[in-house]
C-alpha cells in the first residue's frame, strides 16, 4: 500500500519535474540569453540575475511577514507597530531596493552604448528576411543578405533600419534587442567573446512570416574573419557546363530583376544579394537548410513554404530547369 502511494506521488509530480528540466535546458544554447557569449550578453544576464535575486529576497520577506500576520500571531497589533511597518518595510525598504537595482541597471548602459573603431554593419529589416551591408575602416564594402559573420574579441557597431514595418534586431547570445525603426537608424555595440555560431532572430511581430525570419551569426577568429572578408569582395570565376545553364535560366527568367549576383548581369535590389548564396547554412532567412532540393522547392513553392513573401512562386518551370537553377546557386561561394 505505501509504495502504491509513493508511486501515485511520484507520477503526480512527473509533469513539475518535466517543467523544471525544461525550464534548465533553456538556460543554454545557441538562442539562450542566460548562455551568454558576449560582453553585452554577460553584463545583461548579470543584471537579469541580480534583478531576480532582488525580487526574491523582496518576495520572501513579503511571505513572511504575511505567514506571521497570519499564522504565527493573528491578534490585533499596536496602531505603532502598524505604522513602522508602513513606513519602513512600505516605503524606505522598496525606495532603497528599487533604486539601487535602477543604479546597477543605469550603469552599464554607458558601456553598452560605447561606439565601436572598427568594423561597422548596416543591417536593414525586410519582408522577411535581412539585408546585410559590412563596412570595414579599409577595403571595399561587401553586401551579403540572412547571415552575419564577425570577428571574436572585437566591437562591432551594427546601423539598424527598416523601410516597411518595425522589427527588432536581437541575438541572445551576444546582447541585448533593439527595434528597427522606418525612417530611423538605431546604433547597436556587440563585442563577441567566443567563436562560434549564434541564432539571431526578429523579436517583434512584423507580418505572415515573422516566425521565419532568423539568421545565423558566425564569430571567427579576426585572421579568418579577415580572411573571409576579403574573399567576399573579390570577384567569382564564371560558370561552365551544366551551371553556366543554371545562370542562363536564373537570367532569363527575371530573377536578376529582384537579386544580385556579382559579376553578371543580375544586378535587383529588391530581394537578397545571392553573390554568396551558396556558402549560407539556410536560405529564406533560416526557413529551410540549405540544400538543392529546398532551393528548388522554394523557387517552385514560394508562398507555401513563407507565407506572404514578396517573391513570386515559379511552379510552371520544368524540372530540370529547377534543378539547374538551384545547383547554379549552390555554387555560389
Amino acid at each position: 500500500m505505501g509504495a502504491t502511494i509513493i508511486a501515485a506521488r511520484i507520477l503526480i509530480r512527473l509533469p513539475a519535474f518535466g517543467l523544471v528540466a525544461l525550464a534548465l535546458g533553456a538556460c543554454s544554447g545557441v538562442q539562450s540569453a542566460l548562455d551568454p557569449a558576449g560582453r553585452e550578453a554577460r553584463d545583461v544576464a548579470d543584471l537579469f540575475w541580480v534583478m531576480l535575486i532582488g525580487a526574491g529576497v523582496v518576495w520572501t520577506i513579503v511571505l513572511g511577514v504575511a505567514v506571521y500576520a497570519t499564522r504565527v500571531r493573528t491578534d490585533a497589533h499596536e496602531e505603532i507597530v502598524g505604522k513602522r511597518l508602513i513606513l519602513w518595510g512600505g516605503v524606505v525598504f522598496p525606495v532603497v531596493v528599487l533604486a539601487a537595482l535602477l543604479v546597477y541597471g543605469l550603469r552599464l548602459m554607458p558601456e553598452l552604448r560605447q561606439p565601436g573603431e572598427g568594423l561597422r554593419v548596416d543591417v536593414a529589416g525586410e519582408q522577411f528576411w535581412w539585408r546585410v551591408r559590412y563596412k570595414p575602416l579599409n577595403g571595399p564594402e561587401v553586401v551579403s543578405a540572412n547571415e552575419i559573420r564577425m570577428p571574436v574579441g572585437e566591437r562591432v557597431e551594427f546601423a539598424l533600419t527598416s523601410p516597411h514595418v518595425i522589427h527588432a534586431f536581437w541575438i541572445p547570445t551576444l546582447g541585448g534587442k533593439v527595434d528597427m525603426i522606418p525612417g530611423r537608424e538605431n546604433r547597436l555595440v556587440l563585442e563577441a567573446e567566443k567563436p562560434g555560431t549564434y541564432r539571431g532572430v526578429c523579436a517583434e511581430f512584423c507580418g505572415a512570416s515573422h516566425a521565419l525570419m532568423a539568421f545565423d551569426v558566425v564569430v571567427m577568429e579576426k585572421p579568418a574573419f579577415d580572411a573571409w572578408l576579403a574573399a567576399q569582395a573579390a570577384p567569382q570565376p564564371a560558370p561552365t557546363g551544366d551551371l553556366a545553364r543554371g545562370r542562363d535560366l536564373f537570367l532569363q527568367n527575371g530573377c536578376g530583376a529582384c537579386h544580385a549576383v556579382a559579376g553578371t548581369e543580375a544586378k535587383g535590389e529588391v530581394g537578397p544579394d545571392l553573390t554568396r548564396f551558396g556558402a549560407r547554412k539556410t536560405l529564406g532567412a533560416g526557413t529551410l537548410p540549405n540544400t538543392a532540393d529546398n532551393v528548388a522547392r522554394f523557387i517552385a513553392e514560394t508562398d507555401t513554404v513563407k507565407p506572404r513573401v514578396t517573391m513570386p512562386a515559379y511552379p510552371a518551370l520544368p524540372r530540370d530547369d529547377l534543378t539547374a537553377i538551384a545547383a547554379y546557386l549552390g555554387s555560389l561561394k
